[in-house]
């Protein structure tokens, strides 16, 4: 655990009269815990500015108190800022390090990043002229805009560094680069933007002490019923956004907090490519690593979705399955059973470096296979994101080149919930499984002649004749021009040279044209939107 920083402060609520702590004398707010006054540093004593509102029961993993290290320095998380957007909300939590040094521990897809804020750099661009997609630079580095969220400040607790920001709505935006870094712009003050950087860590990595309950144990006792039907739903894990009910399938929006209304959909239990999924959820099994070096994991099926493309006029759709793994310390990661075999992946913290159909990420060089528009069509288990009826997103997959051609990287772009202003852009990485190696996993029988005959590595086109012809056409007129809005924007230069209104500028945007669809196999590498991200 780690130990309280030096010169401590205390002093009385002014409006209960509970003694308010601060771990650290350079801390200049607080929320009471008793009465949930928002109080600031005025000299010696404290001023009431407001009071907080209750916090979602969210049953986070993490609480006040609960500490860790970082490269050898020890910290205590000593106060929450809890964010609420259209999809649901997240959490802020500040952690207090030994040497006196504040930083952010947020949530991030399914996992964490660990920030620290920073001089808002000269050249950071307008927040309203961001978009998801748009590739930045910001600080003398190139940037990947991941998201943008229209969020307001719902609830704070504990002590924080600055006054917590207002009732308003404000912009945040997220940015990734190819190095592993994530940034934030915060326009929570618009008159003086925050920016800080971090990166993607596990709390099994921070050593953490002192966290909450088990999810299992944390939720047992909660009584949730079914909006829909009335049976018991039963929530596993801390970070469920989405739960869908075991009797009559409708999908449980718990994104707000378990209460008395729950948001919820019913589903078409008789879908065109409605299946069971082969492997059942609960099911534990062993994979490998993703990472080289690193040791096998029991991973847990939490969530199954099954998804199809939306094919041009007089094609049929292709399905495929994509299974939600979950690790108490690793997070989530997406097994996907595909026309082309088995795969695993799981989203990245940073952004691959892109230019035409080529993709470079950790070291692998990756060629662009399909960009196609993709959509759910079933769910069941339950999610660390807030699933909407017929979800959809453009996709644009990628596989390893020359002999890391069983490699694979996926690029998903959803609008947001409030429209193309709050999209995000995730990105995942992974790599294909032998059939053999999931059923000696998850205890499925010994795959047959068919099941071993599907593609596995090099990507070989489904279709025949036309269909064939097609792809090779768009592949050719792939590398000669942008692909889609995952990719990097050539004509951000013209345009941030010549300006918007230029005749440069449009020309270029009319000779990119608005994208091609150029799916021919069957799949998507996986790796499904948050529908948020960590700000």
């Amino acid at each position: 655990m780690a130990t309280t920083p030096p010169r401590a402060y205390r002093a009385a609520c002014p409006n209960c009269g509970a003694a308010v702590e601060f771990a650290s004398a350079a801390s200049a707010s607080a929320v009471c815990s008793f009465c949930r006054s928002t109080l600031v540093r005025d000299g010696e004593a404290l001023r009431r500015i407001g009071t907080s509102a209750e916090l979602f029961d969210d049953h986070s993993p993490l609480r006040l108190g609960a500490g860790g290290k970082r490269q050898g320095l020890a910290f205590t998380l000593v106060g929450r800022l809890q964010y609420a957007y259209e999809g649901g909300s997240w959490n802020e939590w500040h952690a207090l390090f030994d040497n006196g040094r504040s930083a952010w521990l947020s949530e991030d897809n399914g996992a964490y990043v660990l920030a620290f804020d920073a001089p808002l750099p000269t050249d950071a661009p307008a927040l309203a002229a961001l978009r998801a997609g748009q590739r930045v630079r910001v600080d003398g580095r190139d940037w990947d805009v991941a998201s943008i969220t229209h969020a307001r400040l719902h609830a704070a607790e504990g002590e924080l560094p600055v006054p917590p920001a207002g009732a308003g709505e404000f912009l945040v935006a997220d940015l990734r680069n190819s190095v592993g870094e994530v940034a934030t712009l915060d326009g929570s003050d618009p008159a003086r933007p925050v920016w800080s950087v971090g990166r993607s860590v596990l709390l099994g990595e921070l050593a953490m002490q002192g966290l909450a309950e088990t999810a299992a144990k944390a939720l047992a006792g909660r009584a949730i019923e079914c909006p829909n039907c009335g049976a018991p739903l039963e929530p596993r894990l801390s970070s469920t956004q989405s739960l869908v009910c075991g009797q009559c399938k409708a999908v449980v929006d718990l994104s707000r907090g378990v209460g008395a209304e729950l948001a919820h959909y019913t589903q078409n239990n008789a879908g065109p490519g409605r299946r069971e999924p082969r492997i059942a959820l609960g099911k534990m099994g062993r994979l490998a690593a993703l990472v080289p070096g690193q040791p096998s994991e029991v991973w847990q099926v939490v969530g199954y979705l099954e998804r199809c493309d939306i094919p041009d006029e007089g094609e049929e759709p292709t399905y495929w399955s994509e299974y939600l793994l979950y690790h108490a310390t690793l997070g989530f990661s997406f097994l996907v059973d595909s026309e082309d075999g088995w795969s695993r992946v799981q989203p990245i913290t940073g952004a691959p470096k892109v230019r035409g159909d080529r993709a470079k990420y950790d070291g692998v060089d990756y060629r662009h296979r399909a960009s196609y528009d993709a959509r759910v069509t079933w769910v069941l288990g339950e999610f660390y994101w807030r699933v909407q009826r017929d979800e959809r997103a453009r996709v644009s997959d990628y596989e390893g080149a020359g002999n890391q051609s069983a490699q694979r990287l996926s690029c998903e772009r959803t609008a947001g919930l409030g429209g193309d202003a709050d999209g995000e852009v995730v990105w995942s990485a992974g790599k294909a499984l032998p059939a053999s190696e999931v059923a000696q996993a998850f205890g499925l029988p010994p795959p047959g002649p068919a099941e071993l005959a599907r593609t596995l590595g090099r990507f070989k086109p489904a279709g025949a004749g036309l269909r064939t012809i097609i792809w090779i056409v768009v592949l050719i007129v792939l590398v000669m021009s942008a692909m889609d809005s995952c990719d990097h924007d050539e004509c951000a230069d013209i345009k941030s040279t010549f300006g918007a209104s230029s005749a440069e500028y449009r020309q270029c945007v009319a000779q990119r044209g608005s994208g091609t669809s150029g799916r021919s196999g069957g799949g998507s590498f996986g790796g499904w939107s948050s529908g948020g991200g960590h700000k």
